[in-house]
């Protein structure tokens, strides 16, 4: 079967290029197996990660039509079935790119510096400083290791960071794969830190707050690890331990639902000045607002009134009985 790879190539400070090469191939070829004959046979100078070639590495992370993903993991058959679905098309072609949110060092290999510094910052390391060294390791129950599977695998392949929204518009956000092993440290039993990681998770959009639950971080994990959903578990350990004046994310999260639970509806008029403005108590927070809403009075688009959605009691009630389950 013959397939047309293109691939998206360029060097630091140089426009991308696309070159094209016409391959042989079977089904059942992995890309990074087309890559190496690209490589091998067509092309030397072409520069790519690999390693393991097993899904176990995440060296040979890229963006594969258009979506992050393994090299060695993905093979032609399910790519070209994926494109025809899409398109339409009966050409066979396959697009190979660099992964995104991280400059080009040359052709498909990306400076993966600004993902490690921010794994880093949430120190994912188990934390034992307070306590006394046993002299035998520290146990743990079979129960207390299995909360630690999911996150456990992650191979640190880079794929949530590169299609992580967040992290595009916001560098100060550590990125999903970090704050996946940040939810590991917290469910580790071994670990004594939680308080001050909680702390440290809890600032600003640095932390579980700068997610935008976009869900394209669990879309294109390759080990199932599902980085959005370990951020919400940590958002789950916050708001018990702080209330809604702490900060403004969390006054988001706690106005949204206690409007909710009053109208079914959110009332506008309440949402922008509990949040911003901290139920009046914030000045400054309040005088950033007027403006658009003096805008949003001379265009009539402020809402003069609020008037509850039909079925508000059993809204409430449903939220009331999701809360009586997480007990």
């Amino acid at each position: 079967m013959q397939v047309v790879f293109k691939v998206i190539r360029q060097k630091p400070n140089e426009t991308p290029r696309v070159e094209k090469y016409n391959l042989d191939v079977e089904p059942g070829n992995t890309i990074l197996e087309c890559l190496n004959r690209i490589k091998w046979e067509l092309d030397g100078s072409l520069a790519f990660r690999k390693n393991c070639r097993n899904t176990i590495c995440g060296s040979c992370g890229m963006r594969i039509n258009g979506r992050s993903a393994l090299a060695c993991k993905e093979n032609v058959g399910n790519e070209i079935k994926k494109q025809q679905e899409i398109s339409g098309s009966k050409i066979p072609e396959i697009i190979v790119a660099p992964m995104g949110n991280m400059p080009v060092i040359k052709d498909l290999v990306v400076d993966m510096k600004d993902f490690w510094d921010s794994l880093e910052a949430v120190d994912p390391y188990v934390s034992t400083k307070s306590r006394k060294i046993p002299e035998r390791e520290f146990l743990q129950t079979p129960q207390e290791r299995s909360r630690l599977e999911q996150t456990g695998n992650c191979i640190l392949c880079g794929a949530c960071y590169s299609e992580c929204n967040a992290v595009q518009v916001n560098s100060d956000f550590v990125g999903p794969h970090a704050l996946a092993k940040a939810q590991r440290m917290l469910a580790d039993s071994r670990d004594d830190n939680t308080d001050n990681r909680l702390e440290k998770y809890n600032q600003g959009t640095e932390g579980a707050w700068g997610c935008t639950r976009c869900y394209l971080c669990n879309a294109v994990c390759p080990m199932e690890v599902q980085p959005m959903d370990r951020i919400s578990e940590i958002k789950q350990k916050i708001l018990p331990l702080k209330k809604a004046k702490d900060s403004r994310s969390i006054r988001h999260r706690k106005v949204l639902i206690d409007l909710v639970k009053q109208g079914g509806w959110i009332d506008e008029r309440k949402f922008g000045l509990f949040v911003l403005g901290n139920y009046f108590r914030d000045l400054k927070g309040l005088l950033n607002i007027a403006p658009l809403g003096l805008r949003m009075l001379a265009k009539g688009k402020f809402p003069t009134s609020f008037e509850p959605s039909e079925g508000t009691a059993e809204v409430r009630s449903l939220i009331e009985s999701v809360k009586e389950s997480q007990k």
